[in-house]
């Protein structure tokens, strides 16, 4: 495996969850040696994702970053407006969709993978972030 991967070099297009075809990339696909994937979706405007939850024996949890463009995001009962840097998690179970709202194509940056935990305490960018959040530090 190389450590290295140009923009859209592997990318295919994929429809998910009955929404819109999306160009996606993902990264390392399953050379990554931790329990998520990581993907940039590209998708058109007016373009989504559909809308889905993900429970049961795909119960999964999805972060979703926006890199370029304009979205609307639905997440349970409520409706976030994003834009480049912003950023949503889809916790497992709650029902959720992507839409490119903007008259320009939207690239994503996704992270998706099984609910869980890990101790990232020992990090000092780990322990600031948790303190700027206003949580006590582990």
């Amino acid at each position: 495996m190389l450590p290295f991967e140009a923009r859209d070099k592997y990318s295919f297009n994929y429809t998910m969850h009955e929404g819109s075809t999306l160009k996606v990339s993902d990264h390392f696909a399953g050379q990554l040696g931790m329990p998520v994937a990581i993907q940039t979706w590209v998708i058109a405007p007016g373009g989504f994702e559909g809308l889905h939850a993900h429970h049961g024996a795909e119960e999964l949890q999805e972060y979703y970053h926006v890199l370029e463009g304009q979205a609307q995001m639905r997440v349970g009962e409520h409706i976030y407006d994003l834009s480049p840097g912003d950023s949503v998690l889809a916790v497992a179970g709650v029902e959720h969709d992507l839409k490119n709202t903007g008259p320009t194509d939207l690239r994503v940056l996704t992270v998706w993978g099984p609910p869980g935990s890990a101790d990232f305490s020992g990090f000092g960018s780990h322990q600031l972030a948790k303190q700027i959040r206003g949580r006590s530090l582990d």
